[in-house]
C-alpha cells in the first residue's frame, strides 16, 4: 500500500503542479489520491526526494485553496481585500453566536411546521413526533443566516421575506422526513434519545409518515411560487434517493471506494444544505456568481458536518449521541475513519467488502481505527471543508449574518454530539 502513497507524496514540493482535489473528484480520478491530498496535507517532499513527515499539530496546513478548484461557471466579480486568508483575518474577530442570531426567525419554527401538518388522525401524532423542538435545528438556522446576509448583500434589509422563512420550514421538514425513512431502512430503534417512530408504531405507519411529511413539504414548496427554487429544492429529493441507493452498495476498486463515501456524503447531508442556501438567494439575487457562492457555503459545510458526525460514531458515548454508538459499522458502513484507516490496516478491506457481517467484524474494525489515525484524519478533512466554506461566504458583504456562518463552521467542528 505503500507505494501510491509514496508516489503522491513525490509530487507535492513547491515546484510541482497542484493537484485539485474537486478535479479528481468531479472527473473520477484515483480516490486514494484523494484520500492522500486531503489526509496527508501537511506532507512534502524533501530536496532528497526522501518523503518526511510531520505531524498535523507540528505542521504548516497548506491552505484549502491551494489544492482545491471549484469550477465556477462566472468568475465573481465581488471578492474583498480581506479574504487573503480567512482563518487570519477572523482570528481575532468575535462573531455572534449563530443560533442567538437566528433565535428570532426560530422561535416559532416548529409551532409552524406543526401547523402544516395539521391533521386530525392519528397521523398528526407521528408527524409530531420529531417536531418536538429539541433537535439541533442546524439546517433552518444555516437558511435563516443565509437568507439574511443575502439580502444584505443585495442591498435590502436584513428581515427574511415570507418565501426565505418557508425554505427553512421546508428544508428541516425534508431532514426530517429522509430521518423517518432512514430509521425504518436502518431498522434503528432510537433516535434523538428516544424511541424511533418504526418502533413505536411501526413501519408501514412510519414509511406513511415520512411520505406525508415530504408531500406537505412540496405544497409550501409550491406556495413559494418560484420555478427556479422548485427545481432547486426538487433536486434534494433525487438526491436523497440516489444517496441512500448508493449506501446500500459499495466500491469493490479500493481507488473508488473514497470517491463513492465522498459522493454519498454530499447527496445525503449536504445536498440539502447547499440547494435550501441557494434557494434563498433566488429569491433577492439574479446573479448566479451569489447562487453559486451559497450553494458551495452550504455544499462544504453539509460534508464537514456528515465527517464529524462519523467521527463521534467512534468518539462519542451513546448517551450523549442519543442514538448506539458503532453504529454505521453495525449496518455494514464504511465511513471515513474507517476508510482511512484502511492504509494502516489493509485487514479492514476485506471486512469492507462483506459488510462487518462475519463474527467479530464490528469489534475488529473498530479496535482498527482507534489504532490508526482514521478519526484525526476525517477532523483534517472536515477542517478542510470548513476553510472552503469560510473561503465562500467571505466573498459577501460584510454582516453580524456573515461572521455568524463563519463562527458556525468552528461549532461544526468542535462540536460533540
Amino acid at each position: 500500500m505503500a507505494g501510491p502513497w509514496r508516489n503522491v507524496f513525490r509530487a507535492w514540493s513547491t515546484g510541482c503542479t497542484t493537484v485539485t482535489v474537486c478535479e479528481i473528484v468531479q472527473h473520477c480520478r484515483p480516490m486514494s489520491t484523494t484520500a492522500a491530498l486531503l489526509a496527508r496535507a501537511s506532507w512534502r517532499c524533501a530536496p532528497d526526494n526522501d518523503v518526511q513527515t510531520s505531524s498535523l499539530q507540528q505542521s504548516t496546513p497548506i491552505p484549502f485553496q491551494t489544492f482545491t478548484v471549484f469550477h465556477f461557471r462566472h468568475k465573481p466579480k465581488f471578492l474583498y481585500p480581506t479574504l487573503q486568508c480567512c482563518r487570519q483575518i477572523h482570528s481575532d474577530a468575535k462573531p455572534k453566536d449563530p443560533f442567538s442570531l437566528a433565535q428570532r426567525d426560530l422561535t416559532s419554527l416548529y409551532d409552524d411546521i406543526k401547523k402544516e401538518l395539521l391533521v386530525g388522525t392519528e397521523l398528526k401524532s407521528l408527524c409530531d413526533y420529531y417536531f418536538d423542538g429539541k433537535g439541533k435545528a442546524i439546517r433552518p438556522m444555516i437558511v435563516v443566516l443565509m437568507a439574511r446576509a443575502m439580502n444584505i448583500h443585495s442591498d435590502r434589509d436584513g428581515d427574511l421575506l415570507p418565501g426565505q422563512r418557508a425554505i427553512a420550514m421546508i428544508s428541516e421538514m425534508i431532514h426530517t422526513a429522509s430521518l423517518v425513512h432512514d430509521d425504518v431502512i436502518d431498522g434503528s430503534d432510537q433516535r434523538r434519545g428516544k424511541r424511533t417512530i418504526n418502533e413505536v408504531w411501526g413501519e408501514r405507519k412510519a414509511i406513511l409518515a415520512g411520505d406525508f411529511i415530504l408531500s406537505v413539504a412540496s405544497m409550501a414548496l409550491a406556495r413559494i411560487g418560484n420555478i427556479s427554487v422548485v427545481k432547486v429544492l426538487s433536486q434534494v429529493i433525487e438526491d436523497l434517493v440516489r444517496g441512500e441507493f448508493m449506501q446500500l452498495g459499495s466500491k469493490e476498486n479500493e481507488n473508488e471506494r473514497f470517491k463513492h463515501y465522498l459522493e454519498k456524503t454530499f447527496k445525503k447531508t449536504a445536498s440539502l444544505i447547499a440547494n435550501s442556501c441557494k434557494a434563498v438567494s433566488i429569491l433577492v439575487s439574479p446573479d448566479p456568481e451569489v447562487h453559486e457562492i451559497a450553494y458551495q457555503y452550504g455544499r462544504n459545510v453539509g460534508i464537514a458536518f456528515q465527517l464529524v458526525d462519523d467521527v463521534l460514531d467512534f468518539t462519542s458515548g451513546a448517551s450523549h449521541l442519543g442514538k448506539p454508538t458503532a453504529a454505521d459499522l453495525k449496518l455494514g458502513l464504511a465511513t471515513g475513519p474507517v476508510l482511512f484507516a484502511c492504509q494502516q490496516f489493509p485487514e479492514l478491506h476485506a471486512m469492507i467488502m462483506r459488510r462487518f457481517s462475519s463474527k467479530g467484524d464490528v469489534d475488529r474494525a473498530w479496535q482498527y481505527v482507534l489504532q490508526s489515525d482514521g478519526v484525526q484524519q476525517t477532523r483534517f478533512l472536515a477542517q478542510r471543508y470548513c476553510q472552503e466554506a469560510i473561503r465562500q461566504i467571505s466573498l459577501l458583504r460584510p454582516s453580524p449574518e456573515r461572521e455568524a456562518l463563519i463562527r458556525l463552521t468552528e461549532m461544526v467542528l468542535s462540536r460533540d454530539k
